[in-house]
């Protein structure tokens, strides 16, 4: 009887290690997504933060990482907290076994991180640890966490479930790499540039939205040296956009189901890349190195004299404002010989005094683009006689002239039409002079008073204008002659608000709506990656 319980026993032992010594050479490939989930995926179940249900219910969704906070006890016991406090108790002086006896609100015990690390390693094949280590600020801790948060990983044989170490102390970074040379390491605090962390041997950075907003140009300089790009914590769809656009290696945020949505409906997804834009994150007149201007009177029997003055056109709040006034300003070209003969515009040199300003904004000279997606993200001014605008010419129209050169309508709208905006093409076999142009309109709602994105997608074979996510006209390359199709050459971006003209003016103008405002969020240029 004594021998038969003997051999069970060895029995069961070497099952058991045999089982431990399978599970630790298991091996995972992270999930091909974006999507770190921050202190797990809590939001839409509830959970508690950093629990181990949070971080069950990451792997469940596919997130490519999930992200924790690792602090240490009194007594030396690496958990799974994000406070430096847990009911009242200062963490570092205090032990588990105090800590421990208040569990999360859905009934778990406060994780260490060999539990935590244990619980992502099963039934996991996708989801990597992010694994965040709070700083100290007792002398030696920090490298002390380092060292032992090293030594249990190593111990669990999870080297390959380590997504990435993150911290806000560059010391614990520093010091993971030197225990091991080859742990990925991302730098939190946004206080040091990509040069900084490459020279340093930290592989990646991990700031705070904004940080990114009023840097850029370290975006484009992480990605040059090879570095992580990650990002903490978008929320919203607008950062989160961004962050697609900027084809970030992670986005880490509390919504995970929100970026896995806007992950399908990016451009990226399509194979587009970012290659032109401008945020707006600045203050002032706009980027002269992006946009020029129009002056003056010029077309369309439009009624505004556009200006470059800030009351006009200004980048303030994280947008562009182009905004139209009824006041009065001089013509310069009033009787001017530069219109004579030409019948369209020579009502220019027939005003004295224009009775409403506003402003035209354009890349001509500055950028231009052959096929791709132009989107813009905008709010409209409201009122009759109102009539914004977002389009395109080609860049040989000083050459070949209007309609030769083609013309890309993204957006118009006119004020008496309010629910409607316009996608159109103007060339020279199709032309609103003629009456043949290639137009459509869709209903669109709140225009004046929430954000949408105007957009085309334009290849060589079609040219799509889109609302949010509607393609609501949809224009094939027949391969006939360049009057039917112009658009096999780079073209330039306008934006402006028109007050009256010929298509604006159509229902008068409505002076008591003035000042109006087009306030553009964003304008975004992709094309498709060679």
């Amino acid at each position: 009887m004594l021998k038969s319980t003997l051999h069970l026993f060895l029995l069961v032992v070497f099952i058991s290690l045999y089982g431990c010594q399978s599970s630790s050479h298991k091996t995972i490939t992270f999930a091909d997504n974006v999507v770190v989930a921050h202190r797990g995926a809590w939001k839409q179940k509830n959970l508690p933060h950093n629990s181990i249900a949070a971080l069950k219910h990451a792997i469940n969704l596919g997130c490519t990482g999930s992200e924790f906070d690792v602090r240490m006890t009194a007594d030396n016991v690496l958990i799974v907290t994000h406070d430096a406090d847990y009911h009242d108790l200062i963490i570092e002086k205090s032990t588990y076994a105090q800590l421990s006896k208040f569990k999360l609100s859905n009934g778990e015990t406060l994780p260490t991180l060999r539990d935590y690390i244990i619980a992502g390693m099963q039934n996991n094949v996708s989801t990597g640890l992010v694994c965040e280590i709070k700083p100290s600020k007792t002398e030696g801790r920090n490298a002390l966490m380092a060292e032992n948060v090293l030594k249990l990983v190593k111990e669990l044989r999870a080297e390959n479930y380590i997504l990435s170490y993150i911290s806000f102390s560059y010391a614990i970074l520093q010091r993971i790499k030197e225990l091991d040379a080859n742990a990925r390491t991302q730098y939190l605090d946004g206080s040091k540039p990509p040069k900084r962390l490459i020279e340093d041997g930290i592989t990646g950075l991990d700031y705070l939205v904004y940080k990114y907003k009023v840097k850029p140009e370290w975006i484009t300089s992480a990605k040059e040296k090879g570095l992580i790009l990650n990002v903490w914590t978008a929320n919203s769809i607008e950062d989160i956009d961004w962050f697609l656009a900027n084809d970030f290696d992670y986005i880490t945020t509390d919504e995970p189901e929100l970026v896995f949505e806007r992950s399908e409906k990016s451009p990226t997804k399509r194979g587009y890349k970012l290659v032109w834009s401008d945020e707006f994150n600045y203050q002032g007149k706009p980027d002269s190195t992006k946009w020029a201007y129009d002056y003056g009177f010029l077309s369309n029997r439009e009624e505004q004299y556009y200006t470059d003055s800030l009351k006009n056109v200004r980048v303030e709040n994280g947008s562009l404002i182009i905004e139209a006034h009824k006041e009065k300003i001089a013509n310069a070209k009033y009787k001017s010989d530069e219109f004579k003969n030409k019948s369209w515009v020579q009502y220019i040199a027939e005003i004295d005094t224009a009775q409403y300003t506003s402003a035209r904004l354009k890349t001509d000279g500055l950028a231009s683009w052959k096929y791709g997606r132009i989107e813009v993200k905008a709010k409209l001014p409201r009122g009759v006689g109102l009539w914004p605008a977002i389009w395109m010419l080609g860049e040989n129209r000083k050459e070949v002239g209007w309609p030769e050169c083609g013309e890309i309508d993204i957006m118009e709208h006119v004020g008496f039409n309010p629910d409607s905006i316009f996608g159109t093409i103007h060339t020279k076999a199709f032309n609103h002079m003629k009456g043949t142009e290639k137009g459509k309109k869709i209903f669109i709602e709140k225009p004046y008073d929430t954000f949408h994105v105007f957009a085309v997608e334009w290849t060589p074979e079609k040219m799509d204008f889109i609302l949010n996510d509607t393609v609501y006209n949809h224009i094939k390359n027949e391969h006939k002659t360049v009057a039917e199709w112009p658009f096999d050459q780079e073209f330039y971006l306008i934006m402006n608000v028109s007050v009256g003209g010929m298509l604006g003016g159509q229902k008068g103008i409505d002076d008591s709506v003035f000042p109006q405002q087009m306030v553009i969020d964003y304008v975004r240029v992709f094309q498709q990656k060679e």
